[in-house]
């Protein structure tokens, strides 16, 4: 029986696979301080952790018993991944599922941001709508207009997609030429030309800021902007600076940075009414969507129950492969089973199960 700590309640019948372990569950919403998570991961043979979760080297070292670290999420820059792979733990998370759940997400943003809806929507229920009048809410309209892409993942291209349906040109940078039509290998010239920004890349160290005061600049003073990526891909205090100078026509995010919400950042700067209009945020998981959400939850819990009995392999990833998604986690699965199956091609080591 092995004891797995999840640091955060699931939906209802996601942790069904685990009933014959001894499992620890944090029932509430309120994410573990980071002293708590360190104490109560000491002896743990498996972690399942949100974003939020802060699994830095030192939980990692408080963890000695771990077999497998699990994140429900498709980010993953919560967990240090060296110390893991020091540790010879492999790290999993959730890609696929989420893709086209977050893409809607992201053309919502796009139509409420480019109509003006969040702000029609604030004025009439605070009941101060006057009526109607011939240049009230004008608003980007989406036909025609230039969506820009920053990142050209699963994500992004599930956006162009949608996209296209609304007559929108689309075009988009990525860090490796795509070979599609609309690549620019310059971002600012692809943010110059952008009636619509939209990011879709991860959180490293090189993209944290990537949109800052200066690519701000760059963008049309009517362009709208939409992060339903990491919180910190984005300058969000310049972000608050751009729009209260007219820079910036609108900014919607999903995500803030270190969940200070960019609403607070003006109203702390005391920066004008019209910058708080022009704000958007979401206060939601992009790929919490009803079935959606389910899966995602059962596919990393499913294959944690059989991972936890895989005993840990030193160099079981290389430096360039430090998280799991579901396809090896999968293989993991059917070697645990005795199942002759094909390892991999992205797989450096074999697994060998006693």
């Amino acid at each position: 029986m092995a004891y797995t700590l999840v640091t955060r309640r699931l939906l209802p019948g996601s942790l069904d696979p685990l009933s014959g372990h001894d499992l620890v569950v944090n029932d509430s919403d309120r994410p573990l301080s980071h002293d708590e998570l360190r104490e109560r991961i000491r002896g743990a043979n498996a972690l399942i952790c949100l974003p939020g979760d802060n699994v830095d080297a030192s939980v990692i070292e408080a963890g000695s018993a771990l077999s497998i670290i699990a994140t429900v999420s498709v980010g993953f820059d919560h967990i240090d991944l060296s110390a893991a792979t020091q540790s010879g733990i492999p790290v999993c998370h959730t890609p696929d599922v989420l893709d086209e759940a977050t893409a809607d997400l992201t053309l919502g943003l796009i139509i409420a941001a480019s109509r003006r809806m969040g702000e029609a929507e604030r004025d009439l229920r605070a009941l101060t709508w006057q009526g109607w009048a011939v240049d009230q809410y004008l608003g980007l309209e989406l036909n025609g207009s230039t969506l820009g892409i920053v990142g050209f993942g699963r994500i992004g291209k599930a956006v162009a997609k949608r996209a296209f349906g609304f007559g929108m040109q689309v075009v988009h940078h990525s860090r490796h030429p795509s070979g599609e039509p609309g690549y620019f290998a310059d971002l600012d010239q692809m943010l110059a030309v952008s009636d619509v920004v939209s990011l879709h890349v991860p959180l490293t160290e090189q993209t944290r800021h990537l949109i800052d005061a200066r690519r701000l600049a760059l963008m049309k003073n009517t362009a709208v902007l939409v992060n339903t990526s990491r919180g910190p891909v984005v300058d969000e205090e310049a972000l608050a600076e751009a729009l209260a100078a007219g820079e910036l026509k609108h900014g919607t995010l999903a995500l803030v940075e270190e969940g200070v919400p960019v609403i607070a950042l003006a109203t702390q700067k005391s920066l004008a009414e019209k910058t708080l209009s022009n704000i958007m945020e979401v206060k939601a998981r992009g790929a919490r969507v009803i079935g959606i959400s389910q899966a995602d939850d059962d596919h990393l819990v499913g294959q944690v129950e059989t991972l936890i009995r895989i005993p840990p392999v030193p160099d079981l990833l290389t430096p360039a492969l430090s998280v799991l998604p579901l396809q090896l986690l999968a293989y993991y699965a059917a070697v645990a089973r005795g199942t002759d199956v094909d390892r991999p091609r992205n797989l450096a080591k074999s697994v060998t199960v006693e």
